[in-house]
């Protein structure tokens, strides 16, 4: 069940991936390529914060989870840059404007159904 519950998840975050993409792209974007960035980003995103946290943190302490927050982004806009075949700017560009469909969104939702989103945006 729990893995039927990040399946659906994965999906509904696609959605506002694929719309960016579309709009950046100029309508050059598939669901397919947003499913993949937005698979492929958290797990690059993941391993490059987990090791750099680990060791560059047994380094130089706690102040490496920054460093590490920062090279993971990186690592999530090269996903991006890869999946869209866009430059920095457009995968930039692709991730605000998905976080802006995500929020009108979870907007949405909590209006209607009163159910939002897992909080993964910052504020």
């Amino acid at each position: 069940m729990y893995l039927i519950g990040l399946v659906i998840l994965w999906v509904i975050v696609s959605i506002p991936v694929y719309f960016a993409g579309k709009a950046i792209k100029g309508g050059n974007a598939g669901l397919g390529q947003a499913m993949g960035a937005t698979l492929g980003g958290v797990i690059a995103y993941s391993i490059v914060f987990l090791i750099v946290a680990y060791f560059v943190g047994s380094v130089i302490g706690p102040s490496a989870d920054a460093l590490a927050l920062i090279l993971g982004f990186v690592a999530w806009l090269a996903v991006f840059r890869a999946s869209f075949r866009t430059s920095w700017l457009g995968a930039i560009g692709i991730v605000f404007v998905a976080w802006l469909i995500l929020l009108v969104l979870d907007f949405i939702f909590v209006v209607i159904f009163s159910v939002p989103f897992p909080k993964f945006y910052p504020f």
